[in-house]
């Protein structure tokens, strides 16, 4: 992920959130989990940085025939 600070004083801590839909096989989201990270910071005024996030779940949150989408990302900056 691409994280830019558009604002004018650096960017010195926060976190990212991620919401994972277990979806069933015939398209029903059975459940959302929500797991959380910090960013990668600081980010000076103005700068971009990059970020690589590993999100994963215990194998007996999602039985067989079922998948998992990250559906929905938040970041809050501190």
């Amino acid at each position: 992920m691409e994280f830019r600070n558009t604002g004018g004083t650096p960017a010195r801590l926060g976190t990212i959130t991620f919401a994972t839909h277990i979806i069933g096989a015939l398209g029903v989201d059975w459940a959302t989990i929500r797991s959380s990270q910090p960013l990668p910071a600081p980010i000076a005024a103005g700068a971009t940085r990059s970020q690589t996030y590993t999100v994963c779940l215990e194998s007996w949150r999602v039985p067989l025939g079922m998948r998992v989408e990250t559906q929905d990302v938040s970041a809050v900056w501190e």
